[in-house]
């Protein structure tokens, strides 16, 4: 409580007092649904709007302390024992609600965010080539220990290869908002996901449309079926990556680069068609109007492209 004694003795024309004020019901709106909050200030000439949101805080949480709640607004925070009383009442509240919640049962989203958690610091543990963390360890211990492992391990590695590429620290809004993000970037990717797989369901359905494939059919579908239950899953691109990721990872590398084409050439890239390869059309500049209109494929059909037929041409000549 030193600490809160030293922000005190700088008042209300103090930034660091009211920014310490600010912070602690921040916080507290986390917990419970308050109306009024209190803005930090950036110089004595903020002080008495300070004092007056302070005034309608105070009134919401039903503050016992005559000393924050009676008299004239702009005198009551005028010493530095009721600014450290004030200090005292925020911290109580914000330690009491927090106690609260503890002890409410949790929603089924926070059940999965504490077993996101969990797994979060098993993986962790496994990647630093500890132990099994024992379930009777207490959090903080095993924090403790991931601490001391990963400063055992940095030792070892080159800074200039460690640098971060989140190197500004977030506020609990900022956070809030970058989980949302995070969220909304899952929902589109999981939607554009579902396209492929949809688009890819039609073109392996493709190849069943002749005969020939079609006596390949359990076998074909042996080996899709698997893959494409593969695809189904949600992304599993975690906040906890963006912590750990690197400088380098910002830097973009071409697909067609040498570095690029080492991880992602294959065998079929070397395949090469010789003879007569047909022609799969499809270059609108060299059609001509009217357009073709598309029949239904024929029943036992093979091969690419439908059929098609011609309507007749317009008779009226171009001007």
């Amino acid at each position: 409580m030193e600490a809160f004694a030293q922000v005190a003795e700088g008042g209300v024309s103090s930034p660091q007092f009211t920014a310490l004020c600010s912070w602690l019901v921040s916080e507290l709106r986390l917990f419970c649904p308050l109306e009024e909050d209190v803005n930090p200030t950036e110089g004595p000439e903020d002080a008495e709007m300070f004092q007056i949101e302070v005034s309608g805080l105070l009134n919401e949480l039903n503050c016992p302390y005559p000393s924050l709640t009676k008299g004239d607004v702009t005198a009551r925070l005028s010493t530095p024992e009721n600014c450290l009383q004030l200090l005292y009442f925020l911290s109580s509240e914000l330690l009491a609600a927090r106690l609260q919640a503890r002890k409410a049962p949790r929603s089924p989203e926070q059940d999965d965010r504490a077993g996101e958690a969990m797994r979060e610091l098993h993986h962790i543990c496994k990647a630093l080539g500890m132990e099994e963390p024992d379930p009777t360890c207490s959090i903080h211990q095993l924090m403790a220990d991931i601490e001391s492992k990963i400063l055992e391990v940095l030792s070892t590695l080159p800074a200039e290869k460690m640098a971060p590429l989140l190197k500004v620290p977030l506020s609990t809004a900022e956070w809030e908002t970058l989980s949302n993000i995070h969220k909304a970037l899952q929902a589109e990717y999981q939607k554009r996901k579902r396209m492929m797989a949809t688009r890819l369901d039609v073109t392996v359905a493709s190849f069943h449309w002749s005969e020939r494939a079609e006596k390949h059919r359990a076998a074909m579908t042996a080996v899709f079926e698997p893959l494409r239950q593969s695809l189904l899953g949600s992304s599993q691109i975690t906040l906890a990556q963006l912590l750990a990721a690197r400088e380098d990872f910002s830097r973009i590398i071409k697909t067609s680069s040498g570095a690029s084409r080492d991880k992602t050439s294959c065998a079929i890239n070397k395949v090469l068609m010789v003879g007569d390869v047909p022609d799969r059309g499809g270059r609108p500049g060299e059609i001509e109007p009217p357009m073709p209109i598309w029949e239904k494929r024929r029943e036992g059909g093979g091969g690419g492209g439908g059929h098609q037929r011609w309507g007749k041409r317009s008779k009226k000549k171009k001007k």
